[in-house]
């Protein structure tokens, strides 16, 4: 009987110090994934929004049609409207 408690005993303080090693195991881990929750916070607060207009005065020849340059890219109104296709 004495050897049997013997070995419940070592069992049990391995059992508990497995456990305390995983509590702290996870406490780490919050931590770590609090800090970078953290971090990306911040890194993403230091962003500004800029935000760019432009005035462009253009001319349109063949009769009204689109002026691609002065838009400066893809148009995407009516096509009806152009009278010669590009």
């Amino acid at each position: 009987m004495n050897e049997e408690s013997i070995a419940l005993d070592i069992v049990t303080s391995r059992f508990e110090r497995t456990i305390k090693r995983l509590w702290i195991l996870c406490i780490i881990l919050v931590l770590s994934l609090l800090g970078t929750n953290a971090g990306w916070l911040y890194y993403e607060s230091q962003m500004e929004e800029v935000s760019v207009s432009q005035t462009i005065d253009a001319t349109a020849d063949n009769n009204g049609a689109v002026n691609l340059k002065a838009i400066g890219g893809d148009y995407y109104g009516d096509k009806g409207s152009c009278e010669a296709d590009s």
